[in-house]
């Protein structure tokens, strides 16, 4: 009889011939042990389950202790060559018949995986007893780590371990979806197979592929029916996912500059108070007088004896605009809370308030325009006392500061203040790390390429340095700082345009400086595998909506091309255009890309029949021809409230015309006549008046027989408009004929209704 010997840590099986029963015991329990009753020959049975031996020249090369030594002795075997084949023929035949059977059985004894122990190749390692101890914590280690494995859902699990499927069964039930995403990437995130949940939205008549997008609505439907709890978008701390890369880890620091990022409503006077800071006139160059991108600016103050650097983001307060405020909270140190005195609070100011809490952010209120008549600052100051916002003088924790951009009221003392929460915070960078920042906004630039207008968080960002960003990387070629000058060094707490990219890095998204290529090809590798971060390209192809399934009706389509002049401008308008009803129009945008306007672009309009919308970008003069040519409608805008007004008249003149029927009046058919034209029905006006061209329903024994439109109208012989009540007339239809006697004809004047997205 053969026995089996299961050797974790080696691909490999021992078979061992039949041996005293003791032995076998103390086999069981050994780890790594090899015993064989005639050991010059060996059959090792590899995973491919071929055969092979291994001879041994003499027994006295086998390693063995001293009571084996005596068993093998007192055994007193000696085979010759043929005793050897034949015990070898005979082995091979039970191998096969038995291999299945005694791996269950020696596996269900010892309670071990493969993996977990090592044997040599040479079969000549032996363990003896003072071992056994250790042998068996390795094996409850082993089980251990199978078991975190299992849950982490990385190994398969045992049929027998029970314990190990129970716990895999937990899955955190807290998820967050706040971009579209592929049915394979809502997958992962639900810890569902992908064919359940095509299976699910299939019954409910919604037809999707593995690779196919679906919008946040269709996503979150299948979450909550799967009994996921939903978390709010604005909680989350980040928009990139968790790094191991952290901010300072090495422990020399030096002081560094505040971040200090200026949040509000729109036209409640953000950018003017930054240029009364900076004494520079950024409000004249804005078009349309709102702040349509995000930037940074660098302020020099002098605060007690020493002269601080201030770093400060504008962020725009039109609504559109949410992802450049977030973005701006996520890097910021202190934020700036403009309020005008004469408006209150309003919803974006209430959306930057939560912004400030769920991030636990440090904190400054500027109640702006005080120099205006008519104000009530107590009642400002209330209604930010009741999102938790109390001021220092109202026993609060909050400094709250009254000020006038126009006038310089209180400019120093708010900007003393700042300097003194940035003490008390005792910010620090590392300048000799490798540095690593947030991308606020990206743009592709004809002559420069990919630039990327970055905020150094920490370490000094040097040209030459190589850096990684999301799923892009490049070489610094250039660096310009908020002056516009070139420098070649920017230190922590910077704002800089950088040239280098190989692509236009994600707006949002943490870039890092590597010491090569090579290591940033492997994070770039690493990113595609396990970033799930938010990205434009998803919602352009392949979009699946709620609205187009439930409404089940052929919908008026819009197709659009948007080219805009920065990343965040383009997400600005997509999530305009998600706030758009389409129920009657449907918004498809074919491409969104930033830079100038292009020829490809042109001709993709031309293939999908497109509008092409340009935002704050360049058409070049020699594309004037070619879109005269091809009969393709291009827009360009500079102010995102023109743009959103013209998409949506654009989505209104698609609207079929509806109609608002009202009751003018009865009539019933007293004879019928024949004349060259057609068939005449003489009636008698019984209620009302009949109108040319009013909407009628012929009733015959309370059944509609004909609905349409009055063609003609005569009384007496001659042609009127209208023939009201108690009067006769003739009545003609140009597509009707088949009038009756006692027929009754119901006028109704037709208002076309205002047309509603």
């Amino acid at each position: 009889m053969v026995n089996k010997f299961l050797s974790r840590k080696s691909k490999y099986s021992i078979y061992y011939s039949d041996i005293d029963s003791s032995i076998c015991s103390y086999i069981e329990k050994q780890e790594e042990v090899l015993l064989l009753k005639y050991p010059k020959i060996v059959y090792v049975v590899s995973e491919n389950n071929s055969i092979e031996h291994q001879k041994s020249g003499n027994i006295n090369n086998t390693i063995f202790n001293t009571e084996q030594k005596q068993i093998y002795n007192s055994s007193n075997n000696k085979f010759d060559k043929r005793s050897k084949a034949t015990v070898k023929q005979e082995d091979l035949i039970e191998v096969r018949k038995s291999k299945v059977k005694f791996k269950k059985k020696v596996r269900s004894k010892i309670d071990i995986h493969e993996d977990d122990l090592s044997l040599s190749k040479s079969a000549n390692k032996v363990l003896n007893e003072d071992s056994l101890d250790s042998i068996i914590q390795q094996t409850n280690y082993s089980k251990h780590k199978k078991k975190v494995k299992l849950k982490q859902g990385l190994s398969e699990y045992s049929i027998n371990d029970t314990s190990d499927l129970n716990s895999n069964s937990q899955i955190d039930k807290n998820i967050l979806i706040d971009s579209p995403l592929t049915i394979e990437e809502l997958a992962n995130k639900l810890k569902i197979p992908e064919a359940e949940i095509i299976t699910w939205l299939f019954l409910k008549g919604i037809s999707v592929t593995i690779n196919q997008v679906v919008d946040v609505s269709i996503a979150t439907t299948v979450a909550l029916n799967y009994n996921f709890n939903l978390l709010d978008p604005s909680s989350s701390k980040s928009l990139n996912s968790p790094t191991s890369r952290q901010l300072n880890t090495l422990s020399k620091s030096v002081k560094r500059a505040p971040i200090i990022t200026i949040l509000g409503h729109v036209d409640h006077g953000k950018t003017t108070l930054l240029d009364t800071i900076r004494n520079s006139d950024l409000v004249k160059k804005e078009i349309g007088g709102i702040t349509q991108s995000i930037a940074g600016y660098e302020v020099n103050w002098s605060y007690g004896s020493s002269n601080e650097k201030l770093v400060f983001l504008d962020t725009p307060g039109h609504e559109a605009f949410a992802g450049m405020r977030l973005r701006g909270t996520q890097v910021t140190d202190i934020a700036l809370l403009v309020v005008a005195a004469d408006d209150g609070l309003k919803p974006q100011t209430i959306e930057a308030i939560k912004y400030i809490q769920n991030n636990k952010l440090s904190c400054i209120v500027a109640i702006n325009k005080v120099d205006k008549n008519d104000i009530n600052i107590v009642k400002v100051k209330e209604s930010l006392a009741q999102y938790n916002i109390v001021g220092e003088d109202w026993g609060g924790d909050i400094p709250i500061i009254e000020v006038s951009a126009l006038t310089g009221k209180n400019i120093d003392l708010l900007l003393s203040n700042i300097c003194m929460l940035s003490e008390l915070q005792e910010l620090k960078a590392n300048p000799d790390q490798l540095a690593q920042g947030t991308v606020l906004e990206a743009n592709l630039d004809k002559a420069k390429g990919p630039v990327a207008h970055v905020i150094v968080q920490d370490g000094n960002l040097k040209i030459g340095d190589i850096v990684v960003s999301h799923d892009t990387y490049g070489k610094v070629k250039a660096m310009i700082n908020s002056l516009g000058l070139r420098i070649i060094k920017a230190e922590p707490s910077s704002v800089v345009e950088l040239w280098g990219f190989s692509n236009i890095p994600q707006a949002g998204s943490m870039f890092y400086v590597v010491h090569n290529e090579k290591e940033a090809k492997q994070l770039i590798s690493k990113s595609h595998k396990t970033n799930n971060h938010y990205n434009i390209s998803k919602i352009l192809n392949s979009r699946v909506t709620l609205d187009t399934y439930n409404k089940k009706l052929n919908l008026k389509q819009l197709n659009l091309i948007i080219k805009a002049d920065t990343q965040g401008s383009i997400e600005a308008i997509i999530h305009c255009f998600s706030k758009i009803p389409q129920e009657k129009v449907q918004l498809n945008i074919i491409a969104a890309s930033s830079g100038d306007i292009s020829e490809t672009d042109i001709d993709l309009a031309m293939t999908s029949n497109s509008l092409v919308i340009a935002f704050n970008t360049n058409i070049p003069a020699n594309l004037s021809n070619l879109v005269n040519r091809s009969h393709v409608i291009l827009s360009n805008f500079t102010v995102i409230y023109d743009l959103l007004d013209y998409i949506r008249l654009y989505m209104l003149d698609l609207i079929d015309p509806e109609y608002e029927k009202n009751f003018i009046g009865t009539a019933i058919v007293q004879t019928v006549f024949y004349i060259n034209r057609g068939v005449v029905a003489g009636c008698v006006v019984n209620t009302g008046k009949l109108q040319k061209d009013a909407a009628i329903s012929v009733y015959r024994q309370n059944k509609v027989v004909y609905n349409g439109f009055l063609s003609s109208l005569k009384h007496i012989k001659d042609d009127v408009n209208e023939v009201n009540a108690s009067n006769e007339c003739g009545v003609m239809c140009y597509d009707y004929d088949s009038w009756q006697e006692q027929d009754i004809i119901k006028a109704y004047e037709s208002k076309e209704k205002i047309r509603v997205l």
